[in-house]
C-alpha cells in the first residue's frame, strides 16, 4: 500500500486520488471511513480490523491516523504531506476549524508530530516528505507516484527532514503563529 499521511489541512484528501489515478490503482481508501459513525473516541484497532476485512488490493490509504492503523510490512511508501505552518493556519481557518483545533494542528505541523509518528512506525527508509505549501496537488502526486513506482526511497542523499521551527526563531514569531495574530509592526 501507498500511505499518504499528514497534519489535517496538508492535502491528503486532494492528493491521494491523483496518486491512485497516476498509478492506475483503485480509488484510495480514507482511514476516516473505517471509523464508526458518531463515536467520540477513535478505536484504531477496530479501524485496522475493518481495513483488513476489505482485503484491499495494492491501493492508496490516506489519513492522519495512518501510523496507528497500517503496519510496516504493509507499506511500500509512506508520503507525509507537510505545509508551512502559517499557510496551514490560513487553510484551517478557511475551513472553519475552532481556534483551539487550529492552534493544535499548527503546533503539530510546526514540530513534525505526524512525521515523527510515521518514522517511528515505518522507519526512515519508507517515509518521504512532500511540501504542499505552494505545490499543486498534481505536482505533489506526481512526485509520490514516481517514488512509489521506483519501489525505493533513497537512504543516501535524501534531503534533510523539513524543520519549520527554523523559520520561527523568536518568541514573537511563535506567539504570532500559535496565537493566530499578525506579527506586530517593527518599532521605529
Amino acid at each position: 500500500m501507498i500511505g499518504v499521511c499528514g497534519t489535517p489541512g496538508t492535502g491528503k484528501k486532494t492528493v491521494s486520488p491523483v496518486v491512485a489515478k497516476l498509478m492506475g490503482l483503485p480509488a484510495p481508501i480514507s482511514i476516516n471511513s473505517l471509523a464508526p459513525k458518531g463515536e467520540s473516541e477513535v478505536d484504531t484497532a477496530l479501524m485496522r480490523r475493518r481495513l483488513l476485512a476489505l482485503d484491499p488490493p495494492r491501493t492508496v490509504l490516506f489519513g492522519h491516523l495512518l501510523p496507528h492503523v497500517l503496519k510496516k510490512p504493509e507499506a511500500a511508501l509512506v508520503a507525509v504531506l507537510r505545509c508551512e505552518p502559517a499557510v496551514l493556519r490560513e487553510r484551517l481557518v478557511r475551513r472553519g476549524y475552532p481556534r483551539a483545533k487550529v492552534t493544535a494542528n499548527v503546533e503539530a505541523e510546526l514540530i513534525g508530530v505526524v512525521l515523527d509518528e510515521c518514522v517511528g512506525r515505518f522507519g526512515s527508509r519508507l517515509v518521504r516528505e512532500y511540501d504542499t505549501t505552494s505545490s499543486s496537488p498534481k505536482a505533489v502526486a506526481g512526485k509520490i507516484a514516481m517514488d512509489a513506482e521506483a519501489a525505493r526511497v533513497p537512504t543516501r542523499g535524501r534531503p534533510a527532514w523539513i524543520d519549520w521551527t527554523l523559520r520561527y526563531d523568536s518568541s514573537t514569531k511563535l506567539r504570532s503563529l500559535l496565537g493566530g495574530e499578525s506579527e506586530p509592526p517593527a518599532s521605529t
